[in-house]
């Protein structure tokens, strides 16, 4: 958790908050808003998301807000440039906030006067349910669930109940899985799971071994290798790192091309860290057994993408997260940034 220095907010009202997609989070009206109530004035905006920038910057000057809470919005520097004076706090409801340019804060705003806009983002509130939806999709995977619903429902063939059957299925346990990005919390959640079931982990990591005190730093089912070796070594391979500079499109048609033939590749982590009309070329050409993404590059994909159509690609809407006790947490942790913030005692989560 990160902290900012201390600071001393003297209030006689709350501060006005604005979340500008609640949408994304609460879309079926089941999540608890009371506490970020009692903390601020809060107004709802509820869409999924806003991709009109001059919508933002209308909606920021009709309200005046001192906190602005997004969920994977895409704020760009010159939406962020106008934003008012009145902003104090932009709070990233989720851990990754790419979607924000952070080099760009308190260096064009409409008022270099006031108080610099801090942002503060909600770190590890999804590891166990992004784990999860990593461990569906190798099972998944293992039974041939997606294609035998596929057979069934889309083209009433029962041939699975009624003739040979038609996939190829397998145990999970002794199986191989490469964590790109496993020394990290959600990388080490796959393998809290993973590893019960029998799998073997194997991770790259620049220093060629866990950091220090990393939980499994001397487990015998688990191990360093170079990074093309988790490619070739692993029925599945699982994408668990941030999206940077140096991720982004860090996995394309050469990592595939060194995969198994029967291998998986899932991404629950962001779309972009995959090349993905790479992907598709290795797809179409039936380079490896399937790839399961939770995340593209552009969500969701345009309506032409081949990804729609092939039919080894399986896609689920960004769905590791939105789990109903994960949002909640999500919610509530995003009150605690703030109550920090209206305290006075020092922000946490600070990423600006």
């Amino acid at each position: 958790m990160a902290f900012a220095s201390s600071r001393i907010i003297q209030r006689s009202s709350r501060p006005s908050a604005i979340f500008l997609n609640s949408a994304r989070l609460n879309y079926d009206k089941q999540l608890d808003y009371s506490r970020l109530s009692s903390l601020t004035n809060l107004i709802c905006n509820e869409v999924d998301t806003i991709t009109d920038q001059d919508e933002i910057v209308s909606l920021l000057q009709k309200h005046q807000p001192e906190i602005v809470i997004t969920k994977e919005m895409e704020i760009t520097p010159s939406t962020l440039s106008q934003f008012p004076s009145s902003v104090k706090l932009l709070c990233e409801a989720g851990t990754g906030y790419n979607n924000i340019p952070i080099s760009h804060l308190n260096t064009t705003n409409d008022n270099d006067s006031h108080q610099p806009i801090s942002v503060c983002n909600i770190p590890s509130y999804s590891n166990q349910s992004v784990a999860h939806m990593v461990i569906t999709y190798i099972m998944n995977f293992a039974g041939a669930i997606f294609p035998q619903a596929r057979m069934l429902y889309r083209h009433n063939d029962r041939r699975n109940f009624n003739e040979s059957f038609q996939h190829p299925i397998y145990e999970i346990g002794g199986k191989t899985l490469g964590l790109i990005g496993g020394s990290g919390t959600i990388g080490t959640a796959v393998a809290d799971v993973a590893l019960p079931l029998g799998m073997t982990i194997i991770l790259s990591s620049r220093s060629g071994s866990l950091p220090p005190g990393h939980k499994y730093a001397n487990h015998p089912k688990v191990k360093v290798v170079p990074f093309d070796d988790v490619f070739r070594q692993s029925d599945y391979v699982s994408i668990n790192c941030p999206l940077n500079d140096e991720t982004r499109h860090s996995v394309g048609g050469r990592e595939i091309r060194l995969m198994k033939p029967t291998a998986f590749l899932i991404n629950t982590a962001r779309g972009a860290i995959i090349n993905e009309m790479e992907l598709i070329g290795c797809m179409k050409e039936k380079v490896i057994a399937g790839a399961g993404l939770d995340t593209q590059e552009v969500e969701p994909p345009v309506e032409n993408s081949e990804l729609w159509g092939l039919d080894n690609v399986f896609l689920t809407p960004h769905i590791g997260w939105r789990r109903l006790e994960t949002r909640q947490r999500l919610v509530d942790r995003t009150a605690d940034n703030i109550e920090a913030y209206v305290g006075g005692g020092g922000l946490i989560n600070v990423v600006s």
